[in-house]
């Protein structure tokens, strides 16, 4: 293959559009890895909306929610970031925005390191008229290059986790990261009573990890029934309660109370990116309780007035952003221990890797009619 199939956006709003490129040659350090799945994120999303806060040099590829094969590898690219051995048909993910290693940050405080100051892409915010183009996960391949960007992660999958699969380790990392945090501090005791807001990909994969990490107990808020509700429930939520119906934020707490009994929750997750939900989400806590938020990561307009009950209830307050290097692994491990116990699969819609693919793949996911838009720009790969 000399030329490579690649979906650019010219800006917010505009319609993907397929180009092809030259195929790039691959350095010593470097490798190409063929696409087998790449997840519509809320990123995406966001970057699409014009909700990005700072200039992108358009146009350019989406999509970091990618596993895939390497097809062409340097000599001196040997393992990847957790010593395992790296070779042509290895199956492998690519975590976006990885600390470099070497800004104080990264040096003096490892375990906030996903604050770098100088963080890596595993490519470049390049036009596609400039090589080597692959930089994102729309693609038919990606380019990544360890001498060029050290900072480049590369993580290897296990020989038989199926791409779709493997495709949904970076955005459950997140997750775990954010529960690890409240363990770190004893704000999420075994058996712990989780309430989650949002039931997006990440919400549902927040149920997931609470789950697999020791929660008791999940309740589930957010919308529509049906794809989101329903996989919450089948994710294992022992609840649900759908904001469509219960409109009001004294609806929903209401809701909420009646079904967690007792105080209220011992931690709340925000993975919504909706601006009322940290004032509607400690009224869910218990007094001492914990509210992790995770999904405001954009300008989420004005602050709501009664942020003041973060003080009067005594919360512990944790903010939650992505995750660190060495997070990528615990996702990866966590997704093949646990690969018989979720329905994972239900989770993705796929969409062919032509224009009016990845165009209703992004809309879907905005209007929410999916949970998780996947695109498949190999389908002979997607379900091995």
């Amino acid at each position: 293959m000399d030329e490579i199939r690649v979906a650019t956006f010219a800006g917010p709003g505009e319609p993907p559009i397929i180009r092809t490129v030259p195929r790039p040659k691959v350095p010593p350090k470097g490798a190409l890895i063929r696409i087998g799945a790449c997840g519509v994120c809320g990123t995406d999303q966001h970057i699409l909306k014009g909700h990005w806060p700072k200039p992108l040099p358009w146009p350019f590829t989406l999509g970091h929610e990618l596993a895939g094969e390497i097809v062409e590898i340097g000599e001196e690219l040997t393992e990847d970031f957790m010593g395992k051995p790296l070779t042509v048909g290895s199956r492998v993910m690519l975590p976006p925005l990885m600390p470099c290693g070497s800004c104080y940050y990264c040096v003096h405080y490892p375990e906030t390191a996903n604050k770098c100051l100088t963080p890596v892409y595993y490519g470049r915010y390049l036009g596609f008229d400039k090589p080597p183009h692959l930089w994102g996960g729309f693609a038919e391949m990606v380019y990544v290059d360890l001498g060029e960007l050290p900072g480049t992660k590369i993580y290897r999958l296990p020989d038989d986790m199926p791409y779709l699969l493997g495709s949904l380790s970076e955005p459950l990392t997140s997750c775990i990261r954010a529960f690890s945090r409240a363990q770190r501090i004893g704000a999420f005791p075994w058996g712990a009573t989780v309430v989650i807001q949002g039931t997006g990909p990440i919400g549902i994969l927040a149920i997931a990890a609470a789950l697999e990490m020791g929660a008791g107990r999940v309740i589930a808020v957010g919308a529509p029934e049906d794809p989101r509700l329903r996989l919450a429930r089948e994710f294992g939520a022992e609840a649900t309660v759908d904001i469509e119906k219960f409109k009001t934020p004294d609806e929903r707490i209401a809701a909420v109370r009646d079904i967690v009994g007792g105080f209220g929750a011992d931690l709340v997750m925000d993975c919504s990116g909706h601006p009322s939900a940290g004032p509607e989400g400690i009224e869910f806590l218990r007094d001492g309780g914990t509210y992790v938020e995770m999904g405001q990561f954009t300008d989420a307009g004005s602050i709501e007035t009664n942020w003041h009950r973060i003080c009067t209830k005594d919360l512990n307050v944790l903010g939650s952003w992505a995750f660190t290097a060495n997070d990528l692994a615990l996702g990866v491990a966590m997704l093949d221990k646990a690969r018989d116990r979720y329905p994972w699969r239900r989770m993705q819609t796929l969409y062919p890797f032509d224009e009016d693919g990845v165009t209703r793949a992004v809309a879907d996911a905005m209007a929410m009619r999916t949970v998780k838009s996947t695109i498949i720009p190999n389908p002979d790969l997607a379900d091995a």
